[in-house]
């Protein structure tokens, strides 16, 4: 992982600046804009099929397949051809439909066909792991939770927040500086922001709320590596053969 800027100045340690930055956040991202849903059941599913996939697109899914199959029973005993065409613009549509079913079918066998609310028996669902249970948990059961998709991460660590690669020690990293009451807003700030303005791999500093709080880990690097894939760019085929009919410089 890459270093903070060196010429940078001094900052606060990560827990006297995560406040300040949840708070300069806040008015910039009041709601979280993700997925639709009327219920946990359509949420656990709509969180499933966002994996590698745009909230924007599965909100374009999720209408007609709710309205086919509108209970955890009905999609526990749905033909999976039709499940597996439904889901299908989502991309990786088999492994998702499978996990789905799986998932509607310990819950109608387990939990009365209700989504749990506990984050052990979320977890032990097909397809449902940390990040899809803290989720649900929040959103739906109003139960705080640190949620760490790939955005959250690599803001936490270009933030100074965490060294940590793992999803799971950068969950309890954050919940040990991050107000409890504050785990998921900061969490879905966290994801718009890396949406929004804190890009992968051109991230806009210049237009960061919190760009005086932030040691910039690694996009010092980013920046240097860009350079070297333009320098390191071949040359088009049209440049190669004029080069070759120059005659060269005595």
């Amino acid at each position: 992982m890459g270093e903070p800027d060196p010429t940078a100045p001094k900052l606060a340690p990560a827990r006297d600046r995560v406040g300040p930055i949840n708070e300069r956040l806040a008015p910039l991202y009041p709601e979280f804009e993700g997925l639709n849903y009327a219920n946990p059941f359509q949420l656990l599913v709509a969180v499933v099929l966002s994996a590698q996939c745009t909230d924007k697109r599965v909100n374009t899914i999720t209408p007609a397949l709710f309205a086919r199959f509108p209970t955890a029973a009905d999609m526990a005993t749905c033909d999976i051809r039709e499940l597996e065409q439904l889901v299908k613009p989502s991309g990786f549509y088999k492994n998702k439909a499978k996990n789905i079913r799986a998932a509607c079918v310990e819950m109608v066998a387990r939990f009365g066909g209700q989504v749990p609310t506990d984050l052990d028996d979320l977890v032990s669902l097909p397809g449902v792991g940390r990040k899809t249970a803290n989720v649900i948990r929040g959103h739906a059961f109003e139960t705080p939770g640190v949620t760490v998709d790939t955005h959250v991460g690599r803001l936490s660590r270009r933030l100074g927040l965490t060294r940590h690669q793992s999803p799971v020690k950068v969950e309890l990293a954050l919940a040990e500086i991050v107000p409890q009451a504050e785990w998921l807003h900061f969490s879905g700030r966290l994801i718009m922001h890396g949406r929004k303005v804190c890009l992968a791999r051109k991230p806009r500093c210049e237009q960061c709320a919190v760009a005086d709080l932030c040691p910039k880990v690694g996009v010092k690097g980013l920046a240097a590596s860009r350079r070297r894939k333009k320098k390191a760019k071949p040359d088009s085929p049209q440049r190669a053969q004029r080069a070759q009919r120059e005659p060269e410089s005595k």
